[in-house]
C-alpha cells in the first residue's frame, strides 16, 4: 500500500523533527519559573525595546509575566516557523521524488491510478503534519506543569494550536502542489522554503510598518499570530477561510495537473 510505504519512508524525519520540537518546547517552559521570579525586571527590559520590534513580535499585547504570554512570545515562533519548514520539506519531496529517483515508471506499472497516487501521498502528508502537531500540543501541556502558577486557559491554547495546525497544512498544501507540478526536487524544496521565509518576512514587515499592513493578508504567519489570538481569544474567520481555500485549491489543482502531466524520467 502506497500510503504505508510513504509513512514508513518519512517516519524517521517525523521522529527527529518531533524530538527537536518537543525538546525546544520543554526547555523553554522549564525555565519559565525563573523568568516569572524576575517579572518586573523583564517588563522593564521589554520596555526598552523599540516599539516596532515589540509590535512585530506581539510584545506590545502579551506579557512575559503570564505563562501563555511567555509561550506566545518565546515558543510560538518556534512552533510556527520550524513546523512550517518541516511541513514544506515533507510535502515538497513526496511527489517529485518519484521522477527524480526514476521510480515513477515502476510505480505506474502497478495497478494504481494517478489519482490514487496523489490521494495516498497527500494523506501521508496530512497524517505526518497532524502527528507533528500532536507532539507540539503534548509537549506544551507537559511543559506547562513546570509552573506552579499554571494559569493557562486551555480553550485559548487549543485555539492557538488550531491556527498553528491550519498554517502548517497551508504550507504543506502549497509545497505539495509544487511537488506535483515540478520534476526536480531541488527546485521544489527551494521554492517551498523560499515561500516560508518570504511570508515570515512579510509578517514582520506588516507589524512594523503602518503603510504595509496589507502584507498580513499574504502571510499565514500573521493569520496564526499569537498576540491576537491570545489577547482577544479569537481566531479570525477570514483567516480560517483564506487558509482553508488555499489548502483545498492546491489539493484540487494538484489532482488536475498530475492527471494530465507528461511524466518522463
Amino acid at each position: 500500500m502506497l500510503l504505508g510505504r510513504e509513512f514508513r519512508r518519512n517516519l524517521k524525519g517525523l521522529v527527529i523533527w518531533s524530538i527537536i520540537m518537543a525538546g525546544i518546547i520543554l526547555m523553554y517552559l522549564s525555565i519559565y519559573p525563573e523568568f516569572a521570579k524576575s517579572q518586573q525586571g523583564m517588563e522593564e527590559m521589554m520596555n526598552t525595546l523599540p516599539e516596532g520590534m515589540k509590535k512585530a513580535f506581539g510584545m506590545d499585547r502579551l506579557s512575559m509575566g503570564s505563562l501563555l504570554g511567555f509561550y506566545g512570545i518565546e515558543i510560538h515562533l518556534m512552533t510556527t516557523l520550524l513546523g512550517s519548514i518541516f511541513a514544506s520539506l515533507l510535502a515538497s519531496n513526496i511527489v517529485a521524488k518519484e521522477q527524480h529517483e526514476k521510480t515513477i515508471e515502476f510505480l505506474l506499472s502497478k495497478p494504481i491510478t494517478r489519482s490514487s497516487i496523489i490521494t495516498q501521498k497527500l494523506a501521508a502528508v496530512v497524517i505526518n503534519v497532524l502527528l507533528f502537531n500532536v507532539v507540539i500540543v503534548a509537549a506544551s501541556l507537559l511543559g506547562f506543569q513546570f509552573s506552579k502558577d499554571n494559569d493557562v486557559s486551555l480553550e485559548t491554547f487549543f485555539l492557538l494550536e488550531s491556527a498553528v495546525l491550519l498554517m502548517h497544512l497551508t504550507f504543506a498544501s502549497v509545497s505539495f502542489l509544487f511537488s506535483a507540478m515540478l520534476k526536480r526536487t531541488r527546485s521544489v524544496v527551494s521554492m517551498s522554503l523560499g515561500l516560508v521565509f518570504i511570508t515570515y518576512f512579510f509578517s514582520i514587515i506588516s507589524g512594523v510598518s503602518d503603510h504595509l499592513t496589507w502584507l498580513k493578508y499574504v502571510s499565514p504567519f500573521k493569520y496564526a499570530e499569537a498576540a491576537a489570538i491570545i489577547s482577544d481569544r479569537y481566531f479570525d474567520p477570514l483567516y480560517i477561510s483564506i487558509m482553508g481555500a488555499v489548502i483545498v485549491c492546491c489539493a484540487l489543482f494538484a489532482y488536475w495537473y498530475y492527471s494530465k502531466k507528461n511524466i518522463t524520467v
